[in-house]
């Protein structure tokens, strides 16, 4: 390899690439490769601009810290962690979307009893969520783990403040025998992504504002079932159609109610007129998600008039 110019760089970095004895990883590495080049290439890329970009992603790194994942928020306001969880978690027609994780979730969230509170803010509005979770056959499922996380009533999460010393406005529920899980919060209000940071100073540089709509963040887990990462957003936000991390879904859209009548206050211990939210989510198994991923992965090769083959339902070249 000498003598390697802008033309022949990209197929001699490949060809030193393809001793490596993972399929998955060579075709990952090899593509990125091919784009990076010819970013390089399109754009004319300058000294100055790489050793930038080299700073800026060096700044992402030590912002990170075990409550701040800068990376994830990189990847948010790019569309790349909407996109990943589109492809990776495929659902059929009925099942409930998936959206981003977010930077702050934490696996500091103690479990809770149904009608149990997630929140300790005393100037947020009381909100009793009342939800459901059943299979693509309308089959409840018992025992799936909730955890939902949500800001406190200034838009912020518990890891953000400095005196910070445990979690609040977030906790782990388990559906019971009919597919039920509820519990009380506060209604969810707007908020801003951390701007202080590179990720911050980049939306700027883009023209880009840094605000969420507001939203109450659930992920689903079980042996059986595809895990799902989604959030549910509330109708009418100012920002419903310019999330800064692109993860509102119009089927993730709700407008909430109003807790009315005296009895149903009686039964989970909220005042009457109490804001209610109510969602009824449903799972697909891991191997309806599997099956689906082949056949969007093997649709989306065709497509691109490649021969492949597929290892856990992820697109490999054929060995020659």
């Amino acid at each position: 390899m000498k003598d390697l110019t802008i033309d022949n760089i990209t197929e001699n970095v490949h060809f030193i690439n393809g001793q490596c004895s993972d399929r998955r990883l060579k075709f990952i590495v090899e593509r990125l490769v091919s784009h990076a080049h010819d970013l390089v290439r399109e754009t004319r890329l300058s000294t100055e601009e790489w050793m930038a970009a080299i700073q800026f992603l060096t700044e992402v790194g030590q912002t990170c810290t075990e409550t701040r994942q800068e990376f994830i928020l990189l990847s948010d306001i790019l569309g790349i962690s909407l996109l990943v969880d589109a492809i990776d978690h495929p659902k059929p027609p009925g099942a409930s979307e998936g959206t981003v994780l977010g930077p702050f979730h934490t696996h500091e969230a103690q479990s809770i009893e149904h009608g149990g509170g997630i929140a300790s803010d005393p100037e947020g509005e009381p909100l009793l969520v009342l939800c459901t979770v059943r299979d693509s056959a309308g089959k409840a499922l018992e025992d799936v783990k909730i955890d939902v996380w949500e800001t406190d009533s200034k838009g912020f999460y518990d890891v953000q403040y400095a005196n910070h010393d445990g979690p609040d406005g977030r906790a782990i529920l388990t559906s019971d025998k009919d597919g039920i899980f509820w519990f009380k919060a506060i209604v969810p209000v707007p908020y801003p992504i951390p701007s202080d940071g590179p990720v911050g100073k980049l939306l700027a540089k883009l023209g880009r504002h840094c605000y969420r709509p507001s939203h109450m963040h659930f992920m689903f887990s079980h042996p059986i079932y595809d895990p799902l990462i989604t959030a549910l957003y509330l109708k009418n936000d100012p920002y419903e159609t310019s999330d800064a991390v692109f993860g509102v879904k119009n089927t993730l859209v709700v407008e909430l109610g109003r807790v009315e009548d005296e009895a149903i206050a009686s039964k989970y211990g909220v005042k009457v007129g109490s804001a209610l939210m109510k969602y009824d989510f449903v799972l697909v198994t891991k191997e309806e998600a599997l099956n689906l991923r082949y056949q969007n992965a093997a649709a989306a090769m065709k497509a691109q008039g490649k021969k492949m083959d597929y290892l856990n339902g992820l697109p490999v070249p054929e060995v020659d």
